[in-house]
C-alpha cells in the first residue's frame, strides 16, 4: 500500500510563488507578498508556515539587521514545530534538517553586523546539525556555505558573501 500524496497547502504554495518571484528578480514584490501573508498568518500561526515564510523573507532583506529579525523568527517557529507537522507537509522532510540552514543564516547575519561572538555560536550550532542534512546537492551547498561563513568569522569579515541567497548588496 502506498502513502497518499499530501494535501496541497495553499499557504505553502503562496510562499513558494513569492520566493520564485524574488529569485526571478522582483524582490520588492516578493517581500510585499510575504509581508502581507505574515500579517494574515500572525505570530501564533502554523509554525511551519511561519518558519518557511520568515526564512525566505530574510533572504529578501537588504540589511543584515532586518534579515536577523526574520531569521530569529524562523528559528523560533522551528522550535515550536513538531516532526508530525513536518511529515504532513512532506514525508521526506525532517525537522532536524531545518536547523543547519537556520543557524547558518543567523551566523551570517551576526557576522555581517560585526557580532562575531554570536556568529560563532550559531555557526557552531549549524555545524553540529550538519549530520542531519541530506547527502545530496543541497547538503553539499549548505556544508560549503557553513565553511565559508566560519572562515569569514575567523577573518572578522563583514562583507556580504557572493554566494549568499537573496538580494545583492
Amino acid at each position: 500500500m502506498t502513502t497518499p500524496p499530501p494535501t496541497p497547502d495553499p499557504t505553502m504554495e503562496v510562499i513558494g510563488r513569492a520566493v520564485a518571484e524574488g529569485r526571478a528578480g522582483d524582490a520588492a514584490s516578493a517581500r510585499r507578498k510575504l509581508l502581507d501573508l505574515w500579517a494574515a498568518i500572525g505570530v501564533t500561526g502554523d509554525p511551519l508556515h511561519r518558519c518557511t515564510l520568515a526564512h525566505h523573507l530574510a533572504d529578501l532583506c537588504d540589511h543584515p539587521a532586518e534579515a536577523l529579525t526574520w531569521d530569529v523568527r524562523a528559528l523560533d517557529a522551528a522550535d515550536a514545530m513538531t516532526e508530525q507537522r513536518v511529515q504532513q507537509q512532506h514525508a521526506g522532510l525532517r525537522l532536524a534538517g531545518f536547523y543547519p540552514s537556520l543557524h547558518l543564516n543567523l551566523a551570517d547575519d551576526h557576522r555581517r553586523l560585526g557580532s562575531f561572538e554570536a556568529a560563532t555560536e550559531h555557526i557552531t550550532a549549524a555545524g553540529e546539525h550538519v549530520p542531519h542534512l541530506p547527502r545530496d546537492a543541497y547538503g553539499t551547498l549548505l556544508g560549503t556555505a557553513i565553511d565559508q561563513v566560519a572562515e569569514a568569522i575567523t577573518h572578522r569579515d563583514t562583507t556580504r558573501r557572493s554566494s549568499a541567497p537573496g538580494t545583492a548588496a
